[in-house]
């Protein structure tokens, strides 16, 4: 299969320039019948609100599905799981929303794990990674805002998590704490 030639935004930009609005319209009708991602971001520029909600609950299912299908074994790609956070988080661009998904994707490995035992080591650390990323997108936000969203169930998974193989409640534990160490620290200058 011959490789297609990369073409830069700009060109894209000076050739589109050129054609007609209808010709665009056109365009825009192609791409969104030849692909379904462009679907969901056209649907999504065009119908936010709604659009947002069915995707959430589209990638939540598929996150779901890796651990806990409605039918059959877990499949357990972890990959297709985080695969679907991703685009919804790209689609929706709300950090809300797809940090939800991350710590759903975290609470439904721990469950996993309480419900069938020991796992593998990769899988561990898909969690611990996970949680370390939620953690990190709490910290990266300007004021205490997420951090005050999630801080309960961010918790309740710490909790989840004791007895679990592999050192999974003492890695969240310790990243938890440091998380809330930072914040204790902003109620102690508050208090001053």
């Amino acid at each position: 299969m011959p490789k297609v030639s990369k073409i830069s935004i700009p060109e894209v930009k000076k050739h589109l320039k050129t054609y007609k609005a209808e010709e665009l319209v056109s365009i825009i009708i192609d791409c969104y019948r030849s692909s379904e991602d462009v679907k969901k971001y056209i649907h999504m520029m065009l119908e936010p609100e709604g659009t947002e909600d069915q995707l959430f609950e589209e990638a939540k299912k598929k996150v779901l599905q890796q651990f806990f299908p409605e039918r059959g074994v877990a499949k357990l790609k972890l990959a297709d799981a985080k695969k679907a956070i991703s685009e919804f988080g790209k689609l929706s661009n709300n950090p809300v929303r797809t940090l939800e998904l991350m710590i759903y994707y975290v609470k439904l490995g721990v469950e996993f794990i309480k419900v069938y035992g020991y796992f593998s080591e990769p899988f561990y650390n898909s969690m611990a990674s996970m949680f370390y990323n939620v953690l990190n997108k709490i910290e990266a936000d300007s004021g205490r805002g997420l951090y005050d969203l999630f801080h309960d169930e961010l918790e309740a998974i710490v909790g989840e998590s004791k007895g679990v193989d592999w050192g999974l409640f003492e890695q969240f534990f310790q990243m938890f704490c440091d998380l809330a160490r930072n914040y204790e620290d902003e109620d102690e200058d508050e208090i001053e």
